[in-house]
């Protein structure tokens, strides 16, 4: 079995530690717990991981978030990667830091990343894991707060539900999302 996990974020080192990016730093740390590495190629960053006889394709798209979509869909199609194998992993402000919601599909919430994979796939119904990044920020400041680095306070948490994220990720290619859903949706 085939997975595609898409980390999304934006390239470039402006960007490293950044809220929007903890797409990137998820799947990076799937990628280095399985020993795995990234070569650029077209469109995206990209890892290929076996674990338990299944292969997963991970992607850092290197489109820039907003269009996320055209990695997504020259990936799927590439690998021949059925819409139920792909895993979004995504920022998202409307969760509290640190909360992680996994769903087989949804809206794009105004999130451009998701907005345009949807526009690319010409559905919503992929799943996608979504990461807490909170909204602590003044009216009109959102823009400054995603692409902002993670507060010192703020570290902690980020590390400690990395891992938590990586096994969301082994279950949902393993036992699927419902069960997924289940355990991490929590």
């Amino acid at each position: 079995m085939k997975f595609l996990i898409v980390g999304l974020g934006n390239i470039g080192a402006e960007y490293d530690s950044t809220r929007h990016n903890i797409g990137f730093e998820i799947v990076d740390t799937f990628v280095l717990k399985n020993n795995g590495s990234y070569t650029l190629d077209r469109h995206a960053y990209v890892a290929e991981i076996k674990w338990k006889g299944r292969i997963f394709i991970v992607i850092k798209p290197t489109t820039y978030m907003n269009l996320s979509g055209k990695a997504v869909k020259y990936w799927m199609d590439k690998e021949h990667i059925p819409i139920e194998n792909i895993l979004v992993v995504v920022d998202d402000l409307a969760l509290p830091l640190g909360t992680v919601r996994i769903r087989p599909s949804g809206s794009d919430a105004g999130h451009n990343g998701l907005k345009n994979i949807q526009l690319m796939l010409n559905t919503q119904n992929y799943s996608r894991l979504r990461f807490g990044i909170g909204n602590d920020f003044p009216k009109g400041r959102q823009v400054e707060f995603v692409l902002g680095k993670w507060a010192n306070n703020e570290i902690a948490i980020i590390k400690e539900n990395l891992l938590k994220c990586v096994e969301a990720i082994e279950c949902f290619a393993s036992q699927g999302i419902s069960k997924a859903m289940n355990v991490y949706n929590k």
